[in-house]
């Protein structure tokens, strides 16, 4: 009997490994793979409209870029005011949360940096993390406070932990959300009707209807799991970060967690020329895995 048990134990483990890896999702046969391991901690990737990758290594203060064609990275910037999140507006322009100084900044092709915002009514940010721009060209950053170890300052100086917006054209910053806890990741639906916030705080993940205001509501409650970082397919599938990654579909179900050796991972997007290629940071790595599905953004 005992005999029996372990058989059949180890009968729905394999069955289990060999469903997720032909999900439908992931296209069939792909093998996650590391790419490079040489890193400190990996965060904030986007992908270019090429289909190349910019990610950060944050404690090294480095922006680096993964060619899809080649397969190599290299360093795109030095000295990248401790970049975090990142994201490309539609003039294609780099922006990023800077922690640093705990600013949000435009890196323009020539790798000139612009200060967008320093503070929202003359306190300083909390440390903007992650960002998403909606089709108008707004700015929805979160504003977690994670204390680090470069900065000469150790208490807040706004108290909450917010989501705002920001307008580039009339330079107007105001909050979108504040019933979120530490807010984290954060994406859009591509027609801008809706936005996903990851409240690693609450251990919750929303979705939010936006206004032509710019303003939010309706919110409803996707994943009883936060997250680091997030993005979407263009099934409606949200892909949540943190132990692994793992997928839900539009109606708030699972269905997919993949793994990686290291166990944590930060952020994941989609890059590659179709945009199916999962590129995912995990602590001093990064991954990419080959998918069914393209990136919503």
């Amino acid at each position: 009997m005992k005999h029996l048990k372990l058989t059949l134990i180890l009968f729905i483990f394999i069955a289990g490994s060999v469903s997720a890896r032909q999900s439908s999702i992931i296209k069939d046969g792909a093998e996650l793979t590391r790419i490079s391991n040489k890193f400190s901690f990996t965060e904030g990737p986007v992908a270019d409209k090429d289909g190349n990758v910019y990610f950060t290594d944050q404690p090294n203060n480095k922006i680096l870029k993964w060619s899809h064609e080649s397969g190599n990275i290299e360093v795109y910037l030095n000295e990248s005011l401790r970049a975090n999140g990142l994201y490309i507006d539609h003039k294609g322009n780099l922006l990023a949360c800077a922690d640093e100084k705990n600013q949000l900044v435009s890196i323009n092709k020539d790798k000139n940096i612009t200060v967008l915002i320093n503070d929202f009514e003359g306190k300083r940010l909390n440390g903007p993390n992650d960002l998403w721009v909606d089709p108008q060209g707004g700015i929805y950053f979160t504003d977690p406070f994670y204390k680090r170890d470069y900065w000469d300052h150790s208490e807040k100086e706004i108290k909450e932990e917010r989501v705002y917006y920001f307008d580039p054209e009339t330079k107007e910053l105001r909050v979108a959300a504040d019933d979120v806890i530490k807010p984290n990741g954060i994406i859009g639906s591509p027609d801008g009707k809706f936005l996903f916030i990851a409240d690693i705080g609450d251990g919750k993940t929303y979705r939010y209807s936006i206004h032509e205001d710019h303003s939010l509501s309706d919110r409803t409650l996707i994943a009883k799991m936060g997250s680091d970082g997030v993005t979407l397919d263009t099934q409606g599938n949200l892909y949540l970060t943190g132990n692994g990654v793992t997928v839900f579909n539009s109606s708030g179900e699972q269905i997919e967690h993949i793994e990686v050796p290291e166990g944590w991972t930060a952020n994941v997007t989609f890059g590659g020329a179709e945009k199916d290629i999962l590129f995912i940071t995990a602590m001093g790595s990064v991954y990419t895995l080959e998918m069914n599905v393209k990136g919503a953004n």
